[in-house]
C-alpha cells in the first residue's frame, strides 16, 4: 500500500495545480476585451491542457507503480528459492546511497557471517524517500562468506530514482 499513497500524493498535487491554472486562465481572459466566446475558448483551450498533463502525470504514476510491483514480486520469488534459511538481518549493513551514471541508486552491501562455515546471503533491499515511500526493491546475492569474515555485494535499484534516496534492509536470509 505505501507505493500508492506515494504515487497519490504526486498525482492529487498536479491536479490541483491543473485546476488553479485552469481558473488563473479564465479569470485573465475576463479581465481583458475579449467577447465571451473568445472568454470560453480560452478557459477550454487552459483546461484541455491541464487536463493532459494531468493524464500525463497519472500515466507515469501508473508506470512508476507496475515497475515496483514488478520488483517486489521479484523479489518474493528470489526469497521463495531458499528453502530452510536463517533470519540474518541483524549480519547486514548498508553504506549510503549514491547514484551511479544511469541515475539508479547503488548501496554497497556488507555481510558478515558469524558462523564457523561458510555461507551464502540473500538480501532485500528496500530504496524509499525522506518520508519512508517505497520507490524501488532489489535482492542480491553474496555468496561463500568464509566463516567469521565479511564479504560485499552491491545493490542497484531497478530504475533511475531521483531525491534524497534512503535504503533499509528489509529482510536478509543466510543459508
Amino acid at each position: 500500500m505505501q507505493q500508492r499513497d506515494g504515487i497519490r500524493g504526486p498525482v492529487r498535487l498536479i491536479l490541483a495545480v491543473s485546476v488553479v491554472a485552469a481558473l488563473a486562465a479564465q479569470l485573465t481572459a475576463c479581465s481583458d476585451d475579449s467577447s465571451p466566446s473568445d472568454t470560453v475558448s480560452k478557459a477550454a483551450s487552459a483546461a484541455s491542457k491541464a487536463a493532459s498533463a494531468v493524464s500525463e502525470a497519472a500515466s507515469a504514476a501508473t508506470e512508476a507503480g507496475d515497475a515496483l510491483a514488478s520488483a517486489t514480486a521479484e523479489a518474493g520469488r528470489k526469497f521463495d528459492e531458499f528453502k530452510g534459511g536463517v533470519d540474518a538481518k541483524g549480519e547486514v549493513k548498508l553504506g549510503a546511497a549514491s547514484p551511479d551514471s544511469d541515475g539508479r541508486a547503488t548501496v554497497e552491501v556488507t555481510v558478515t557471517n558469524p558462523t564457523s562455515s561458510a555461507k551464502s546471503y540473500v538480501v532485500q533491499v528496500d530504496f524509499t524517500d525522506t518520508s519512508g515511500n517505497l520507490l524501488d526493491t532489489t535482492v542480491v546475492t553474496v555468496n561463500d562468506v568464509a566463516g567469521g569474515a565479511s564479504k560485499n555485494g552491491t545493490a542497484r535499484s531497478n530504475r533511475s530514482l531521483t531525491g534524497d534516496v534512503k535504503t533499509d534492509v528489509a529482510r536478509a536470509v543466510r543459508h
